[in-house]
């Protein structure tokens, strides 16, 4: 809990509007689809940014995205089991890289 109060912070549990939102997608095969991510422990969640160039710092300059209210980003993930919104998040795993396929280094030994 934070020991000071300033009337224009608002505690994090209070839901405030955030205003619109730069929304991660990720192309279907029509349309796009919402992009989810796990909590630290694990839970779903769906994520949104106040900013594309944050968005973009987090997730990549390729990452594609869509406006959305918060409202709607809610309406949109509540039916997928993820009911908390994550706002602005910058702690993130870096990206999988796949694994190149290894050659056969086995050497045959002559006995």
């Amino acid at each position: 809990m934070c020991l000071f109060q300033y009337e224009n912070d608002p505690e994090p549990e209070e839901r405030v509007p955030a205003g619109p939102l730069y929304v991660p997608v990720r192309p279907g095969i029509t349309e796009v689809v919402l992009r989810m991510f796990r909590t630290p422990l694990g839970d779903r969640t769906a994520v949104g940014f106040t900013r594309p160039d944050l968005l973009a710092a987090t997730l990549g300059a390729e990452q594609p995205w869509i406006r959305l209210s918060e409202s709607a980003l809610r309406a949109l993930a509540s039916p997928l089991g993820a009911c908390p919104l994550t706002i602005d998040p910058t702690l993130t795993a870096p990206a999988v890289t796949p694994v190149p396929a290894r050659t056969a280094d086995v050497a045959v030994r002559a006995l």
